[in-house]
């Protein structure tokens, strides 16, 4: 499933061709995705395109009047193309703009999501989410005080999205190695000095794969279809049974949180 610099790499190729455009009509090929499509998404017509961000692993495209809400889920892909170009199977959804082109979603699997935000409102999806880990909020004192006395593992307690936004399974793998802490430990028994270092290994990890497109596993590419380059620089997760690149020995594979997850047992206490 794309992961956050997945999503973010999404939105940087999407915005330069929706800024300053209007959608002048949208066309639903089928009337649910993940979940049924809301009314308010087929009425688009004619409203200007205000701007895209990104709140963890959502997209939101902020038009006149509300946002639509955007999830790829496992398989999900959004382009920008020209108007004339043929439907393929899996084709959902258009966005008509009004220069000649059209967003197109497109999702074999259809775990993913078209919603709708009322202007002034927050979407349910939304309301609970925690700190963005390149934002201001997400601090080793937060991960730090909202760990006290939990036994859950450090992983799972990363990939609750009610403790940080968009640390998936990739880059949680990763930025523990990285930070010397073991992912079976207890989130409860990292100090404050761990969580500092683990904070900077987080931030680290996603610019970088932010940076060269994100990780390219089997389904994603970017809406300019390049595959992102990140998995040539990925040192645990896929490579259980190989040597780690810090120490040499062999990095241990196991489910955790019912997620595969990589660690070295030399590096990693």
């Amino acid at each position: 499933m794309p992961e956050l610099p997945e999503v973010e790499t999404t939105v940087r190729a999407l915005r330069p061709h929706l800024n300053g455009r209007r959608v002048v009509r949208t066309r639903l090929y089928r009337p649910d995705l993940r979940w049924p499509i809301p009314a308010e998404i087929g009425a688009l017509n004619d409203v200007a395109f205000v701007q895209m961000d990104r709140r963890a692993k959502y997209l939101l495209m902020q038009l006149e009047g509300g946002t639509a809400i955007w999830h790829l889920g496992m398989t999900g892909n959004l382009r920008v193309i020209d108007a004339a170009t043929p439907l393929r199977a899996h084709d959902h959804v258009d966005m008509e703009l009004d220069n000649g082109k059209v967003l197109r979603f497109h999702d074999p699997r259809r775990f993913g999501a078209l919603l709708w935000q009322p202007e002034g409102a927050t979407h349910p999806l939304l309301s609970a989410l925690g700190p963005e880990p390149l934002g201001d909020a997400f601090t080793a004192r937060w991960l730090f005080d909202r760990s006290r006395g939990r036994t859950m593992a450090v992983k799972p307690f990363l990939m609750d999205q009610a403790t940080v936004v968009g640390v998936g399974n990739i880059y949680a793998n990763e930025a523990l190695f990285e930070a010397g802490i073991h992912p079976a430990r207890a989130a409860g028994r990292v100090s404050l000095a761990r969580y500092t270092l683990l904070v900077e290994r987080i931030r680290s990890v996603l610019a970088r794969a932010i940076a060269v497109g994100g990780t390219t596993l089997k389904d994603f590419s970017s809406p300019d279809g390049f595959a992102g380059y990140f998995v040539q620089e990925l040192k645990v997760y896929g490579r259980a049974g190989e040597p780690c690149v810090q120490c040499g020995r062999t990095l241990k594979g196991s489910m955790l949180g019912q997620r595969q997850t990589v660690w070295c047992p030399g590096c990693q206490k």
